[in-house]
């Protein structure tokens, strides 16, 4: 009885709002339903007609209103809001977020029948022909298209007449790359990127002046056959400073640069030269040293698009310029057979030193609220080669504001100072990229005070030193050869060493740990630009510890352990992938999926991971039906897993997660989602007192798996989710129990206590 009222309740809502649809059309108008374009012409192939139909399907305008599932919900929402003539909030938000209907009156076919001609002769139909009409039927519109292709052109032949000029060759080299090619179609779009692939070769030898429209190609087709012949010539009225190649004179560099500055380009007076570089710098704001290392021309070297267009991503990438900008200019050593250019850097300094306050929130379904401020110092150009110091101190809760108001709530301190140089500081050795991202080398301090209210304090020091380099825009690398981190719990409660009964893996998060060791990580993300698009995303980490350590430091004979400054080191091989495929299906839906697979390798002083480097899993980021670290490991549950007293703190040296998130975009504000999380974590060896918890071949059995669905308020510079989740399978329930759909019960209060989880995040979460 449910289905069916639930199908009629449907059926009547599309109904209504269909007819709503037509609400506000005036009288002898229709509302416009959209285009029908029919390829007809039996010279061509069905094969040739679908392609022609999926280039010119989208040329007429306008579009019709949009929809979803075949519902203008957009346009209900615009006829709903009524007359907005008074102040009414309610109808002006609906009308904003709405869409007014689009009229047949609005739809010019004579205008979009030369449209369709005009695109079908620059794709070499050039006695194709359209004709078109509108039919009313209902109050609603539609527009009807037939197109009569006729046999296509194709290239017969492509010849490249030029003289023997310098540049005339430099032309003809190219004609072995050419992308027209006989027997190809003619099209429009070809030839223009013919021109701008020829163009893009001479800038590479030196023609700064020379630009595609100076390049014409004669096509004849009247030779017969459907044929064009096609002739590619230089015009004969290209000026001479276009038909020379350059050479860079001499490089002026600008390091404080005003934009307001009244003192002219080229007033050279303070000019200082440093191997090469004339640098105008007369209050010494940089050093010199820094400038050779960065720039891409020397004086001497012929132009090319390349190294000017690297240049400036450098300048820029290194992270103190505000504005970056060049010119060139004729030398006055130009040359007649080839020209000489003087180019000039302008560099505008971002303020050396900020001070930038953060305060963020956060709230959890079990009832706590979270918090935390971070005070940040920067000094964009601590010694004046671009290198850059951060500092910065910060302070947080987690409070339980309703509930058990025993909770254990989380307080948190802490610091570090994180310092990086534009170049790899490496003893014995110089190293430099060069493409557009300057190496960097960074040294990183920190410390943090973690204090869990009625159970423990940590007390965490770590320390790094790294180099991160860029191979290109879409690839980064970070390799960190020395790495401490130094963890020990102190004022350990009764209360917490009690919980360890019930559940031992507890005992892991206040074990003393000492991690000695390197990692390195490489990332491929295509979406640096963009969160649009289809493509894979990929992050590999590798991370070792007490490895190298091990071999250099000698057993302790009465503990059996490797121990520096009487601290046992721990020792472990870990590796991490993150693999994202995103499927961008149209414009407004896009299907994300990841896959994450971690391993840890404890060996020798361990028998797991240190605690802060296992896995968990759970969460806001992860599987959203389930609270955070309170899955696994394995098929293991604590005893009080379900009572208030729980303190979900499970961890594992194994994991496994998948991820599909279904996203639609409603409008520019807000966007939905439906997901599916699995996953679980394990333990490499096993452990008596956490049964189940030891990775074997019936891991496939032991996923948790969630599902549930998500709202996101997107406001350009800021992202809010909320995403409610329900869990589907229960991993500690017995073989043949663990799929609870059959429990599912939403009209159950305490079903819905114990099953939903709510996750409030900013940015998506994958």
């Amino acid at each position: 009885m449910g289905n069916r009222t639930t199908i009629l309740i449907s059926i009547i809502t599309v109904i209504f709002i269909s007819c709503n649809s037509t609400k506000l059309v005036p009288k002898g108008d229709a509302l416009y339903s959209g285009s029908t374009l029919k390829i007809e012409d039996s010279v061509i192939s069905g094969k040739e007609k679908k392609s022609i139909n999926n280039q010119v399907k989208t040329l007429p305008r306008p579009l019709p209103n949009s929809k979803f599932l075949g519902i203008p919900f957009k346009l209900f929402l615009y006829n709903l809001a009524g007359d907005t003539s008074k102040h009414n909030f309610v109808s002006k938000f609906l009308r904003k977020v709405g869409q007014p209907p689009v009229l047949l009156s609005h739809v010019n076919v004579d205008y979009n029948i030369k449209v369709l001609q005009n695109y079908m002769e620059n794709i070499g139909y050039f006695q194709a022909e359209a004709t078109g009409n509108k039919i009313v039927k209902k109050k609603k519109g539609h527009a009807y298209y037939t197109i009569t292709p006729r046999q296509v052109y194709t290239i017969k032949n492509i010849n490249f007449k030029t003289d023997s000029s310098a540049l005339g060759k430099a032309i003809k080299k190219t004609q072995a790359q050419s992308i027209l090619h006989p027997d190809d179609p003619f099209n429009l779009e070809v030839i223009k990127t013919e021109r701008s692939r020829i163009d893009a070769i001479l800038k590479e030898e030196g023609y700064y002046f020379f630009n595609p429209d100076l390049l014409i190609i004669d096509a004849d087709s009247t030779i017969g056959g459907h044929k064009v012949n096609m002739d590619l010539m230089v015009k004969k009225n290209t000026p001479a400073i276009a038909q020379k190649p350059y050479i860079i004179d001499n490089v002026f560099i600008y390091p404080n640069y005003r934009l307001n500055a009244n003192r002219p380009d080229t007033a050279n007076e303070d000019k200082y030269l440093y191997k090469g570089y004339y640098i105008i710098d007369p209050d010494k704001k940089f050093k010199p040293q820094l400038f050779p290392a960065i720039m891409r021309f020397d004086s001497g070297d012929i132009y090319n698009r390349t190294d000017h267009n690297l240049t400036l991503s450098r300048l820029i990438n290194l992270g103190v310029f505000k504005f970056v900008k060049n010119r060139f200019e004729i030398s006055p050593n130009n040359k007649a057979d080839t020209g000489r250019l003087n180019t000039y850097y302008y560099l505008t300094p971002l303020p050396k030193k900020s001070i930038r306050g953060e305060i963020s929130g956060n709230t959890k379904s079990n009832n706590y609220l979270g918090s935390l401020i971070t005070l940040t110092f920067g000094n964009r150009n601590t010694f004046r080669g671009a290198e850059q110091l951060n500092i910065h101190a910060n302070v947080g809760s987690e409070v339980q504001y309703s509930g058990d108001q025993n909770g254990f709530n989380t307080y948190t301190l802490g610091g570090g100072v994180i310092f990086t140089m534009p170049k790899f500081v490496v003893p014995f050795f110089r190293f430099n990229t060069t493409n557009a991202f300057v190496p960097k080398t960074k040294i990183e301090l920190g410390y943090d005070l973690l204090n869990r209210r009625k159970l423990y304090t940590l007390n965490s020091l770590n320390a790094q030193l790294g180099y991160v380099w860029k191979p290109n825009i879409k690839v980064t690398q970070e390799f960190n050869p020395f790495s401490i981190n130094y963890v020990k719990a102190i004022n350990v409660t009764s209360l917490y060493r009690d919980s360890i009964l019930n559940n031992p893996i507890l005992k892991h998060a206040i074990d003393t740990q000492f991690v000695v060791g390197s990692n390195y990580s490489y990332t491929i993300d295509p979406f640096v630009n963009s969160q649009k698009g289809t493509g894979f995303f990929f992050n590999g980490l590798a991370d070792f510890s007490g490895n190298i350590a091990g071999l250099l430091i000698p057993e302790d004979p009465f503990t059996k352990q490797k121990r520096i400054f009487n601290a046992s080191i721990s020792q472990y091989i870990k590796a991490q992938t993150d693999l994202r495929y995103y499927w961008e299906m149209n414009a407004k839906t896009r299907l994300a999926n990841r896959l994450i697979l971690g391993f840890g390798y404890p060996h020798g002083n361990s028998q797991q991971l240190p605690y802060i480097k296992q896995f968990y899993i759970g969460g806001n980021n992860s599987l959203r039906a389930f609270r955070s670290r309170s899955i696994g490991p394995g098929t293991y549950r604590a005893h009080n897993a379900d009572s208030s007293n729980f303190f979900p703190d499970q961890s594992g040296d194994i994991k496994l997660e998948i991820n599909t998130e279904l996203r639609y975009k409603f409008n520019n504000i807000l966007e939905g989602a439906i997901f599916i999380d699995a996953g679980n974590i394990w333990l490499y060896n096993k452990d008596t007192l956490m049964p189940g918890a030891k990775f074997s071949k019936y891991f496939m059995n032991e996923l948790a798996v969630g599902t549930g669905v998500g709202l996101r308020i997107n406001l350009s510079i800021l992202l809010l989710r909320l995403d409610l989740g329900m869990p589907l399978r229960e991993p500690w329930l017995p073989l043949g129990q663990r799929w609870i759909l059959n429990q599912v019960d939403f009209g159950n209060r305490d079903w819905r206590r114990k099953n939903l989880v709510l996750n409030l995040g900013i940015g998506y979460p994958f």
